[in-house]
C-alpha cells in the first residue's frame, strides 16, 4: 500500500485497500466535503471505488494516455 495511503486525510491512512475504496471520496486528500457534493450531484460519485470506475473519468484518462 506504499504510495496510496498517504494520498487519503489521516483518518483513513491504516485502512485497509478494500475500505479504501469504499471510503467517501471526500476521504481523498484535496477533495473536500463540497467537492464530494458536487461529484454526487454531477456523476453520482459517492466512493473512491466510483470515481475510480466512472466511465467519464475512465474515457478522458485514456484519451490522455493516447495523446501522449
Amino acid at each position: 500500500m506504499a504510495g496510496i495511503a498517504d494520498k487519503f486525510d489521516k483518518a483513513y491512512e491504516e485502512k485497509p485497500i478494500t475500505e479504501l475504496a469504499d471510503a467517501p471520496a471526500a476521504s481523498l486528500q484535496g477533495v473536500s466535503d463540497s467537492d464530494a457534493e458536487h461529484l454526487k450531484a454531477a456523476f453520482n460519485i459517492k466512493t473512491v471505488r466510483d470515481l475510480g470506475t466512472n466511465k467519464y473519468f475512465l474515457w478522458a484518462q485514456a484519451v490522455a494516455k493516447l495523446a501522449e
